[in-house]
């Protein structure tokens, strides 16, 4: 007879909710609660209850921001290629093929003009779902471009930014970026252009320290991660204990990296506001009409649309003209 018996377990058996398809309802992070999906999207991504942001894709907060049927996309023809022949659990031409799958862009990035109260803005909008966001040799090059339509135009420049870093799988390449873009929006200075830089979670690395935080006005969504390195990577680095909230919105709005903290529903009249404040001297180029420019210009491949439809894009009147 054995010393030690084994014990015996009741075995629970738990049910499926038979009736529920999969992703008809979302945990809110913050609450706990449920929340129907439908009802979820048609809020900005934002639970009614808690106010909790989720992620917003590009498309969308494009469609959010913007008057309606007056975005022309730019620059939509580039890809990112394969510099290094990067090598790893999966090779970099497989990862941006997946995720251009996944997230039905070309890249981490959609960047273009559009009207916004009736001025003309130069509009670039980050997606988290595309590599995390992060910032590579095509990234860099359409938030340049972005930047350079704001100068070429004399209209003012928006950049949402929500993103990782910097794209390791490009290396180098990816880490001038920072330069690049920098140098751009210190011309947009110079020009007494406004630029407008709005955080949302994350906003991290390579991106927060070069065009997110070089803003005239700074502006973040509520409880959005803010930060150069991660909070375990300070921590073990200082050697010191982390406050509490530390790189989020709220933290870096008390300490002053950041201007104002607007929610998703109030930030396109915030920005128009900003925009009249800070742009009502600028007599804006209609960007439907040929422009001298010291460096060729980039045509838009698209045709005007709502960001969500990708069919039905035509370009935009010329006769129509900006407020100025």
């Amino acid at each position: 007879m054995a010393l030690f018996s084994k014990p015996k377990y009741s075995k629970v058996t738990v049910k499926s909710r038979e009736g529920v398809p999969k992703g008809v309802w979302t945990k809110c992070p913050e609450t706990g609660d449920m929340v129907f999906a439908k009802e979820l999207k048609n809020n900005l991504m934002v639970v009614p209850a808690s106010g909790y942001h989720f992620p917003l894709s590009a498309p969308e907060r494009v469609e959010s921001l913007l008057d309606e049927d007056t975005f022309v996309e730019y620059d939509e023809e580039l890809k990112s290629t394969d510099p290094l022949d990067f090598k790893g659990m999966a090779s970099y031409k497989d990862k941006l093929a997946q995720n251009e799958a996944k997230s039905g862009l070309a890249d981490a990035v959609i960047s273009g003009v559009g009207k916004m109260g009736g001025r003309w803005v130069s509009l670039a909008v980050m997606d988290f779902r595309f590599l995390g966001g992060s910032m590579g040799s095509v990234v860099g090059e359409k938030i340049t471009r972005a930047i350079e339509r704001g100068l070429e135009f004399s209209m003012p420049v928006i950049i949402v930014s929500a993103s990782g870093g910097a794209r390791m799988y490009e290396g180098i390449l990816s880490l001038m970026q920072m330069a690049k873009t920098s140098a751009a929006l210190a011309r947009l200075a110079e020009a007494g252009i406004p630029y407008f830089s709005v955080l949302t979670n994350p906003t991290m690395a390579g991106v927060m320290a070069s065009y997110a935080s070089l803003g005239d006005v700074i502006i973040a969504e509520p409880k959005a991660l803010i930060g150069f390195a991660g909070r375990r990577v300070i921590k073990e680095t200082t050697h010191a204990d982390l406050p509490e909230g530390f790189q989020t919105s709220e933290f870096l709005l008390e300490h002053g990296l950041i201007d104002q903290i607007v929610g998703r529903h109030e930030m396109r009249d915030r920005l128009i506001t900003l925009i009249n404040q800070l742009g009502h001297a600028l007599k804006s180029n209609d960007p439907g009409a040929p422009q001298k420019s010291s460096r060729t210009r980039r045509k838009p491949k698209a045709k005007v649309a709502k960001p969500t439809s990708s069919k039905a894009r035509k370009k935009p009147p010329s006769s129509s003209k900006p407020t100025s």
